[in-house]
């Protein structure tokens, strides 16, 4: 079952997705990334967002995607909590919907300055799930 969770690292926070496809744990590994600086369930998805990542390696795709995720965060001044992922020739294609960020609302704890290779992990397990995830910069 897809499902995303926060791992403990002595100075950042880990993020990790699991899901039944490679693109299922990428948007997991989204929430988590979400939830690193607020409730996902707080941010409603209003407003979509298309993201195109261009990687054939899936742990450089995965960092890829989370920079892509972590820019339109900050130039837009936007959370998001919805993610939809489409494999492509080469990377992924996303429409993320989330809404502008709101102190008041979403109470945001910390800001991600960026994901790092720290506990980079893409890869897909024996009962055929797939796990992405690494630490982030907070």
């Amino acid at each position: 079952m897809a499902h995303w969770e926060l791992f403990s690292h002595p100075a950042d926070i880990g993020i990790r997705g699991v899901g039944p496809t490679r693109e299922a744990a990428f948007a997991q590994a989204a929430i988590a990334l979400t939830a690193v600086i607020t409730d996902p369930k707080k941010v409603e998805p209003r407003e979509a967002v298309n993201v195109v990542c261009q990687e054939d390696d899936d742990e450089l795709l995965f960092m890829k995607w989370l920079a892509a995720l972590l820019y339109e965060m900050d130039t837009r001044k936007m959370l998001f909590s919805r993610f939809e992922i489409q494999p492509i020739a080469g990377g992924l294609r996303a429409t993320i919907w989330g809404e502008p960020v709101d102190v008041d609302k979403h109470e945001p704890a910390v800001e991600v300055k960026a994901a790092t290779y720290a506990g980079l992990k893409v890869e897909k397990d024996q009962a055929g799930n797939w796990l992405a995830q690494c630490i982030v910069d907070v």
